[in-house]
C-alpha cells in the first residue's frame, strides 16, 4: 500500500502504544480507521464523477459523430434519389418515344380516352 513492511508497522504500533496508552489505544485506531474509511468514500467518489464526466463527454462526441454520419447519408440519399429519378424519367421519355413511333394510333387513343 505505501510500501511499510510489517516491522515497520509493528514499531509504529509500539510507539502508538507508548504514546497514546493501552487505554486510548482502542478509541484512536477506531477514529483512525473511520477517517480511513471517509478519505476513501471520497477518494471513489471523485473517480466516480470523473468516470462519468468522461463518459457523458465521450458521448456527446459519438452523438455528434452520429448527427454528422446522418447528415452525409441523408445527403448521399438525396443525391441517389435525383440520379435515379432523372434517370427512370429518361427512360419513360424514351419508352414514350419509342411508342409513339411504333404504335402512333395507340398513343392518339390513349390521350383523348378519359382516366377512370
Amino acid at each position: 500500500m505505501f510500501g511499510i513492511s510489517f516491522t515497520e508497522l509493528m514499531v509504529i504500533l509500539v510507539v502508538a502504544l507508548v504514546v497514546v496508552g493501552p487505554e486510548q489505544l482502542p478509541k484512536v485506531a477506531r477514529t483512525l480507521g473511520m477517517l480511513w474509511a471517509r478519505a476513501q468514500r471520497y477518494v471513489n467518489g471523485v473517480k466516480a464523477d470523473m468516470a462519468r464526466d468522461m463518459a457523458i463527454d465521450e458521448f456527446r462526441e459519438m452523438q455528434q459523430q452520429l448527427k454528422e454520419e446522418a447528415r452525409r447519408a441523408e445527403q448521399a440519399l438525396q443525391q441517389g434519389t435525383k440520379s435515379a429519378t432523372q434517370a427512370v424519367d429518361q427512360q419513360v421519355q424514351e419508352i414514350n418515344t419509342a411508342a409513339a413511333k411504333h404504335l402512333p394510333a395507340a398513343s392518339e387513343t390513349d390521350q383523348t380516352s378519359p382516366k377512370r
